[in-house]
């Protein structure tokens, strides 16, 4: 691995010139790599196309639009998951937004002949969301085979319902459950070493960390097993966390690692950071930055791909305001480095990877971009 200081100065190119889609939350690969990729459109469409450079064919996958509410901006179809066992099952996993009454559903699909099944859905979580915003939305399954999801507070501003530090919901949450396991109503199971199994006083089970107001995309890191949450700010710090068992990252009594009472004035606004609450037993961010830097964080992933061997194991994530794009490297569980890689004018709303490990960024512009060396 590449010693501290090495991380690179980089630019952005556009990695599928061919390709322009409107409002583009996701992009990954099913189990086993394959030629294809697979891209999530907010609206309700997943599209896959083929993994070169000059592709101008699209193939729907899966059209859910008349299912999914997205007259919220943040929400819509927000997460793709493919099974593990997908090659061999056809099930993949999406999160998206309904209405009337608003809610945030899980649901398990099946494949045919390389086209998603819109008629085998299989529901197997609903959260009800009292607000249109916050959402989360990311699927992941880890390397124990579980299912992973990020759900935010439940929107409006500054968690006015406290779901942050309420363990009996699941809003503000990362959660952990047994998908391997489903019944025919599609329930589901909780892994027994979830750190709340089994606690009682209605405390979700599900729950596998809290505290979190809106964790836009987390990721695992397939070397070391880390698992890295970008958190999105109220107004004034954004952060990135390392995930882990019954950890509470602190919101809303934190924002960053900083006190946080609600900005409900001006004068509170001038407390900030000044120590004026109690952070016994909250987990502070490994990285943060404040409004300079941008107002939305977006998460990404550790690279460990092979065109920019100088990035190799650092955790790379940017700013949807900003453009800018950072990369932290870990060691120890402390930072060793973290710079800027890059200032663009992109309009970040999520990274994705491909099966042999190389990054792209999905901008709001309408394009999917690469880095490249200057």
């Amino acid at each position: 691995m590449p010693g501290p200081g090495s991380l690179p100065e980089l630019e952005v190119e556009p990695a599928f010139p061919n390709v322009s889609l409107g409002r583009m939350v996701h992009l990954t690969y099913p189990p086993g790599g394959g030629d294809r990729l697979y891209l999530v459109l907010q609206p309700g469409l997943i599209v896959s196309f083929e993994n070169r450079q000059d592709v101008e064919a699209l193939a729907v996958f899966l059209n859910i639009t008349e299912r999914v509410g997205d007259r919220g901006n943040e929400e819509g179809l927000l997460g793709l998951a493919f099974d593990p066992e997908y090659e061999s099952n056809g099930y993949f996993y999406v999160y998206y937004s309904a209405a009337n009454p608003r809610r945030s559903v899980i649901s398990r699909f099946s494949a045919k002949s390389g086209r998603g099944d819109e008629s085998s859905e299989k529901q197997i979580m609903v959260i009800p969301q009292p607000y249109s915003n916050h959402n989360g939305g990311h699927l992941v399954f880890g390397p124990d085979g579980y299912l992973y999801i990020g759900v935010g507070d439940g929107g409006s501003a500054n968690d006015p319902q406290g779901h942050g530090q309420d363990r009996t919901t699941l809003l503000g949450t990362i959660l952990r459950i047994d998908v391997s396991t489903l019944d025919p109503e599609g329930r589901y199971s909780v892994p027994p070493d979830n750190p709340f199994a089994g606690e009682g006083g209605g405390v979700r089970e599900e729950i596998w960390a809290y505290g979190l107001r809106n964790p836009w995309r987390f990721n695992f890191d397939p070397d070391t097993g880390d698992l890295l949450a970008a958190d999105v700010g109220q107004n004034a710090w954004e952060e990135v966390d390392i995930i882990r068992p019954g950890l509470n990252y602190g919101w809303n009594v934190m924002e960053g690692a900083h006190c946080f009472d609600g900005g409900r004035s001006l004068s509170s606004l001038l407390r900030r950071g000044t120590g004026e609450c109690d952070r016994d037993g909250l987990e502070l961010p490994v990285v943060e930055y404040g409004r300079d830097g941008g107002c939305s964080i977006t998460g990404g992933y550790v690279y460990r791909g092979t065109r920019l061997p100088s990035l190799a194991g650092a955790y790379v994530y940017g700013d949807f305001c900003s453009g800018k794009i950072w990369a932290v490297r870990m060691a120890g569980g402390t930072v060793a480095e973290h710079r800027l890689l890059v200032h663009s004018d992109l309009m970040i709303a999520a990274f994705g990877e491909g099966p042999e490990g190389e990054l792209y960024m999905l901008s709001f512009d309408e394009q999917i971009y690469r880095f490249k060396a200057p």
